[in-house]
């Protein structure tokens, strides 16, 4: 027997988690209303909630700081790369 298993977008967990939030209904009816398991929107709900004050605190301002670094890094080391795969391949030509 498989398990199906659906992917949901960012967006439809948010939307599904900020209901349960307001908690103007309860998580069966959401889970009704939404197709989803009530396991699966307590965990979005959870998760939202814990993510939320790092929006207001800059903590993503330092995440997207440190993942401009990285890209960064890993452009200049595929430069260096392209750098060194090309003389490589020149000298390996002067060989033949």
């Amino acid at each position: 027997m498989g398990v199906n298993r659906k992917s949901h977008s960012a967006g439809f967990k948010a939307k599904v988690a900020l209901e349960a939030a307001k908690q103007e209904k309860t998580i069966a009816q959401l889970s009704g209303l939404f197709g989803v398991h009530s396991n699966m929107i307590t965990k979005w709900k959870k998760h939202m909630l814990q993510e939320l004050p790092g929006i207001f605190s800059g903590m993503h301002k330092k995440a997207n700081k440190d993942s401009e670094k990285l890209i960064e890094e890993l452009y200049r080391q595929i430069g260096q790369l392209k750098v060194e795969l090309d003389w490589l391949k020149k000298k390996s030509e002067q060989l033949c």
